[in-house]
């Protein structure tokens, strides 16, 4: 498939990010990957042209946290590609950290990744987003937070719940600039993290929903590339769950009635 369009996916060298990354690779965009660490970075890139079949991916070092860093990734991919059609801001951490044992900065540092990190991507993105035809911003949250609960993940739930509340704001003051911004909200996907998670917690998920399997990344994927088309020009300000129906049983037993 022919693609002009550029997307940049961050925290794109493991997991939701790689899948996302992958499939957008696979429709023809051209498509950068950041993250802070070089090596997953070079073997992502290596990854995603052998899967897809498309030369044009391009690891570029940086780190959300510092709106330099940023500036200087996108900078890197206009000079590259010619512009910047699609940012999917994607980077984020997940560490548990029950209330009685939490830490202030555990608190910040979760904020810092998943919070400041997705403002400063979007503002370092603004200007060459502006100059696209159709400027598209997908943000990864989750059902933590903004639907659900999970015990250890307060902090976590707090952040991705404050990705939709920025969301909002941030599709009226586009919306004059074209540029969309929506949100995916995974559930229980496959990755490196979730395996980290254990067994029982895999198999207590997979219980818990009606499809009786875990999410793919490229489930995810392909939610995000939805939002990014040209065509979903009159979707903005909105969240799509991507869960397998996990939110929807009042109860276990549901699941199996």
């Amino acid at each position: 498939m022919i693609n002009s369009r550029t997307v940049l996916v961050t925290g794109a060298t493991l997991g939701i990010g790689k899948g996302i990354a992958n499939v957008f690779a696979k429709n023809g965009y051209n498509v950068v990957l950041s993250a802070r660490n070089a090596a997953h970075g070079a073997q992502a890139e290596q990854d995603i042209k052998a899967a897809s079949g498309n030369e044009k991916v391009l690891f570029v070092a940086g780190d959300v946290t510092r709106f330099e860093s940023m500036r200087q990734v996108v900078a890197t991919a206009v000079a590259t590609f010619g512009g910047l059609d699609v940012l999917c801001a994607n980077a984020g951490m997940f560490p548990s950290a029950k209330l009685d044992a939490m830490t202030e900065q555990e608190w910040d540092d979760i904020f810092a990744v998943n919070v400041k990190g997705m403002l400063f991507s979007v503002q370092a993105a603004l200007d060459a987003l502006r100059q696209s035809p159709a400027g598209r911003v997908v943000i990864t949250s989750s059902i933590t937070g903004p639907v659900t609960g999970f015990p250890g993940w307060a902090h976590y739930g707090s952040t991705k719940a404050a990705q939709l509340g920025f969301m909002r704001t941030a599709a009226i003051e586009l919306a004059r600039d074209g540029i969309t911004v929506n949100a995916v909200l995974p559930g229980n996907i496959y990755t490196e993290g979730l395996q980290g998670m254990g067994d029982a917690y895999l198999d207590s998920m997979k219980a818990s929903i009606p499809m009786k399997r875990l999410g793919d990344v490229e489930d995810i994927g392909y939610a995000a590339l939805f939002f990014a088309q040209e065509t979903s020009g009159y979707v903005t300000g909105q969240s799509l769950i991507v869960d397998g129906g996990q939110i929807l049983p009042e109860t276990l037993e549901a699941v199996d009635a």
